[in-house]
Parts: structure tokens; C-alpha cells; sequence
């Protein structure tokens, strides 16, 4: 299955990564491995993950409190966030 992201989501996860480097050598790496494990989760299952929204699903991102936010259109996933856990919760909504 396809994947692309929303500029949004996508300039969310440089944002995360940068931010992980300037926190500790390869944080940042370690982040992405487990961000790209996530992404091949949900390629695989797509629809096992749970619905936060009329047609949004999130998936949780081992070890870093983030969760990709996805919705599946025909034969591709749209990533719409990459939302820290933390944070605002429904910053996104508009995006879906």
C-alpha cells in the first residue's frame, strides 16, 4: 500500500527529529527507526489501529510519547499528524 504524507505531518516529523539530535547524540536516528517501524505497521495492518475520529486511525510510536495519525483513502494511507501525545490533542482536526 502507498503512503504519503501532508506537508504538515511531514515538517512535524523533521520538527521531532531535530529536536530529539539536540537532545542527545542519535536520539534523533533512534526516533526515526522507531517512527519507520510504526509506518511499517501500519502498511501492513491498516486497519487494526484504533479509530480517534469519523475516518482517522492513530497508531503509537514505541518508546516516544507520538502518534502517527492516518486515514486510508483508495489503495494509499495519508499521514495527516504527527502528533506529540502531549500536546494540544485535537490540533489536527482540521486537517482531516
Amino acid at each position: 500500500m502507498k503512503i504519503e504524507f501532508l506537508e504538515a505531518a511531514q515538517t512535524e516529523l523533521d520538527q521531532a527529529f531535530e529536536w530529539y539530535e539536540t537532545q542527545q547524540k542519535d536520539l534523533g536516528m533512534q526516533f526515526l527507526n522507531e517512527f519507520d517501524a510504526a509506518v511499517r505497521r501500519i502498511i501492513r495492518y491498516p486497519e487494526s489501529y484504533i479509530l480517534i475520529g469519523k475516518e482517522v486511525r492513530r497508531c503509537l510510536v514505541k518508546r516516544f510519547p507520538y502518534g502517527i495519525l492516518y486515514g486510508i483513502d483508495v489503495g494509499k494511507i495519508i499521514v495527516i499528524a504527527v502528533a506529540h501525545l502531549h500536546r494540544k490533542p485535537d490540533y489536527w482536526i482540521d486537517r482531516a
